[in-house]
């Protein structure tokens, strides 16, 4: 059984739970005190303070309803709670590596000439920032609505932030939410996203998606290209497409191969290039560039000419009607392919 200085200590500790007595603050160079907080983040050591004076006869350290200590002697069973310091002027322990369960109310009680005073002391516990749960990288089709999911935890409740990282803009604002929804995404929306959890406990934790937005073909450089009989000739389209576009060229309504008439195809990422080693007056005339994906497809209409033509008006309408023939055709032949 335990000392009987113990059960003295107890019943008057407990006792002071309930019968108002004079306040008492850590810190101060006057007695009686008043109440403070004391304030750590999760994982360092918390101090608790009690000043005292030599009308002092008994202390003890109690959270909640739960004596820690009486005294020198130890009642909590938890190895992190070890008493600091004991002698007339202060009465002090400390609680190791901190946890968010060891936040709330700490009480100093003294007894001074048969008369109760205690002192509260509230401890709070901060915690650094933490992204528990985020979206996956996704790809989308131009045109879906997209909603990313951040989630954090921390105290206090971190602010979750996202923004849209590009090379050319820096980092562009989107939201300051845990969702962030697009609707009508668009080409230029694609590429990662972070999110920032931020409580000025620590550093903020950062996280990154990546949405890929896939879109049709589109032929952003297509140039006529004049030389001589007997030179090297190239012909050149570039286009833009997610996924990546594949090439064919035409002459007329014949599609050409590498090796086939003296001329090579070569696709290299968005550019195809016709190439005509030596060329003869049979390779002038008009070239339809087709770059096609999944999501559809587009041409262009380039000429090779020779010194000294005239291309521009002549058979613009048959060239039309031509790229309208082939755009349907191997669009068609793209789906029967997938």
């Amino acid at each position: 059984m335990y000392h009987p200085v113990y059960w003295i200590v107890f019943s008057a500790t407990t006792a002071l739970l309930f019968i108002p007595g004079v306040p008492v603050r850590s810190g101060d160079a006057t007695f009686p005190k008043a109440m403070d907080n004391v304030t750590v983040r999760q994982g360092e050591s918390a101090t608790l303070r009690c000043t005292i004076d030599d009308r002092v006869t008994r202390v003890a350290w109690l959270n909640r309803s739960t004596i820690l200590y009486a005294g020198n002697d130890k009642w909590s069973i938890d190895p992190r709670v070890i008493i600091l310091v004991n002698t007339p002027t202060q009465y002090s322990i400390m609680i190791q590596n901190v946890d968010v369960y060891d936040e709330g109310p700490y009480t100093c009680s003294v007894q001074t000439d048969n008369h109760p005073k205690t002192s509260r002391v509230h401890l709070i516990v901060q915690v650094p920032p933490q992204i528990m749960n985020i979206s996956s990288d996704i790809t989308v089709n131009e045109g879906s609505s997209v909603t990313l999911l951040c989630l954090a935890i921390g105290r206090p409740e971190p602010t979750v932030t996202w923004r849209h990282l590009s090379v050319k803009e820096g980092q562009g604002f989107v939201s300051e939410d845990e969702y962030l929804e697009i609707s009508d995404i668009k080409r230029d929306q694609s590429g990662e996203y972070e999110c920032s959890a931020l409580n000025d406990v620590a550093a903020p934790d950062v996280r990154k998606v990546k949405i890929t937005v896939n879109y049709p073909p589109y032929i952003s450089k297509a140039k006529n290209t004049g030389v001589s009989v007997g030179q090297k000739g190239i012909l050149s389209c570039e286009a833009s497409a997610v996924p990546m576009a594949e090439f064919q060229w035409f002459k007329e309504d014949t599609r050409l191969a590498t090796g086939l008439d003296g001329v090579r195809i070569e696709n290299k990422g968005r550019i195809s290039t016709l190439t005509f080693f030596n060329v003869s007056e049979k390779d002038y005339g008009n070239y339809t560039c087709v770059a096609t994906n999944k999501l559809g497809n587009t041409n262009a209409s380039i000429t090779l000419y020779g010194p000294g033509a005239v291309i521009d008006g002549v058979n613009s309408a048959s060239r039309a009607l031509a790229c309208l023939w082939l755009s349907g055709t191997f669009f068609a032949h793209f789906f029967i392919k997938f």
